[in-house]
């Protein structure tokens, strides 16, 4: 078989798969660290418990990374180990080939994570098609709401191993508590949820 037709043969194979995504809606491409807890409870085990700066200044570095990379992005939202960053709409960067899309905004997140924490941090990446502004306003509000949930239990959680509890123990406290009970037992320590770094809480947005 030539080359040229060998060639066409295989790039039929390769497109087959090939995926566009929609034009008329917004977009969003969500970044999650993979297997960041073993990045940050084995790996680095000297970070601050529950939050780190240091970790969430490498992840807000990253996201600024991605707005000088080509992208489209007009807003980026982080919080624990995931970033979110939104597309402008009528975007057409590679033109909005999936595979495209997912692999490098992956790869540039990777990068820009490790050289910013100093550690080997990996990123996946799944793109989000929403169909108007409330969906877009509702799904930054999810993230948020998560991001709050997750502090909560993440603060619980320390107070818990810092009164003796194994991580076995304080997991199972957290299944069978409810948030108020969570409130009731930092306040018991000492601690007033409500004035925590706002960061720690609700993550941090940023506008490119």
């Amino acid at each position: 078989m030539k080359f040229d037709e060998l060639d066409k043969k295989m790039r039929g194979y390769e497109r087959s798969m090939d995926q566009t995504l929609p034009r008329d809606q917004f977009l969003v491409a969500r970044l999650d660290g993979r297997g960041f807890t073993r990045l940050t409870k084995e790996t680095c085990s000297d970070l601050e418990r529950p939050f780190d700066r240091r970790f969430n200044d490498a992840m807000v570095a990253t996201v600024s990374h991605l707005f000088h990379s080509g992208f489209e992005a007009v807003y980026g939202y982080t919080q624990s180990d995931e970033i979110s960053l939104l597309f402008a709409c009528g975007a057409t960067t590679f033109d909005l080939k999936a595979r495209k899309l997912l692999s490098i905004l992956a790869g540039e997140a990777s990068a820009a994570f490790t050289q910013a924490f100093g550690h080997i941090g990996v990123f996946d990446c799944r793109m989000i098609p929403l169909p108007n502004l409330d969906a877009v306003a509702d799904y930054f509000r999810w993230r948020q709401e998560d991001s709050n949930r997750n502090s909560l239990n993440a603060y619980v959680y320390w107070t818990l191993r810092d009164e003796g509890k194994s991580a076995r123990e304080a997991d199972a406290a957290l299944l069978s508590i409810s948030s108020d009970r969570k409130r009731k037992i930092l306040t018991e320590h000492g601690i007033d949820y409500e004035s925590v770094p706002q960061w720690q809480r609700w993550g941090v947005g940023m506008y490119n």
